[in-house]
């Protein structure tokens, strides 16, 4: 992984950095992520947010670097805030961070790529399919792990598990298709 990101955003998140108040930590994952911490050649606009800490900052960094402010003008960028995506219950502990040291005031911390990948589990568009089948070829992501880690700390807390579990089955059976051709 670069030790900073590549422009646009190396620009986008230093005029962030340099107009931040004090420190803040985001959890990150979604288009940003794919490319910037796996590689996907994939554009993508924004950075989506699942958390930031101090949580007081959120109206901060949206009102500096959000959709329709002068830094997204700028560096056709911008942060969004995702309230729609649920992760793995215990995803905090496997944060890894993105760009250490690269920042004064901002640090990103990346979704590991099982979290990553089962917070795409509920839309599951083509595009989310597309970048699971990305993680599960480069990473790349055991079955075993995924299924597991969805049995125990996604699906509990899931509003329709029953959708859920056929799309897990689809995507593990779509993974295996893929790993018997490529052999």
């Amino acid at each position: 992984m670069r030790p900073e990101p590549s422009d646009p955003w190396r620009a986008f998140l230093r005029d962030l950095d340099h107009a931040l108040p004090g420190p803040v930590l985001l959890h990150c994952l979604g288009g940003f992520v794919m490319t910037a911490r796996y590689g996907m050649p994939r554009p993508t606009a924004d950075v989506d947010i699942l958390a930031v800490i101090p949580r007081d900052n959120l109206n901060i960094l949206l009102t500096l670097a959000g959709q329709s402010t002068p830094l997204h003008h700028r560096h056709r960028v911008y942060l969004d805030f995702v309230t729609v995506a649920t992760c793995p219950d215990s995803y905090e502990e496997r944060l890894t961070e993105m760009f250490a040291g690269a920042f004064v005031k901002l640090q990103l911390f990346a979704l590991d790529p099982y979290d990553l990948a089962l917070s795409k589990l509920e839309r599951n568009a083509q595009r989310d399919r597309e970048d699971v089948f990305y993680l599960t070829d480069t990473v790349p992501l055991e079955v075993a792990v995924l299924r597991q880690r969805y049995r125990e700390e996604l699906r509990p807390y899931l509003g329709n598990p029953a959708r859920e579990d056929l799309t897990m089955d689809l995507w593990v059976e779509a993974i295996e298709e893929r790993r018997g051709r490529s052999r």
